[in-house]
């Protein structure tokens, strides 16, 4: 067990000064209550503030995951649920912070979603690994949540 008044020791800190990022998100892993790649997307956007770095950040949301770019009434209803999306205010916020949220197309053509049943910000892509493939081939690195 570690002495709670010892400050944590970063052996390797790391500063970056331009980064492209690509998220390949396609299912919702957790921490606690959060979805994993939301709370990593807060995380590196944090850094970028703090290093005052120049960045592109990418969310490319599909498969599984797709549900997090809809809107309160679109989400019960493909959820199945009447609580709406839980996930809308972190989204909202990823978008001030400088991220492009993105919808795979072919994931909302097999939902039957449409642009009316997304949160606001959102845009539809040809399909997620089209993007994915576009995106790392102009130099962005791909993080797969």
């Amino acid at each position: 067990m570690s002495n709670p008044g010892q400050a944590l020791h970063i052996d390797i800190p790391v500063v970056m000064t331009d980064l492209n990022i690509v998220f390949s998100i396609g299912a919702l892993a957790f921490e606690g209550d959060l979805p994993a790649p939301l709370f990593h997307l807060k995380l590196i956007t944090d850094d970028i503030v703090e290093w005052n770095a120049r960045s592109e950040v990418v969310a490319v949301f599909h498969t599984n995951a797709g549900h997090v770019a809809l809107h309160d009434d679109a989400y019960d209803r493909d959820r199945n649920i009447a609580t709406g999306n839980p996930y809308k205010s972190i989204v909202a916020d990823l978008v001030t912070r400088g991220v492009s949220v993105e919808l795979c197309g072919a994931t909302a053509k097999a939902h039957g979603w449409n642009n009316a049943d997304l949160l606001p910000d959102i845009q539809v892509n040809t399909d997620a690994m089209a993007r994915i493939s576009q995106l790392v081939q102009q130099g962005y690195i791909q993080i797969t949540e």
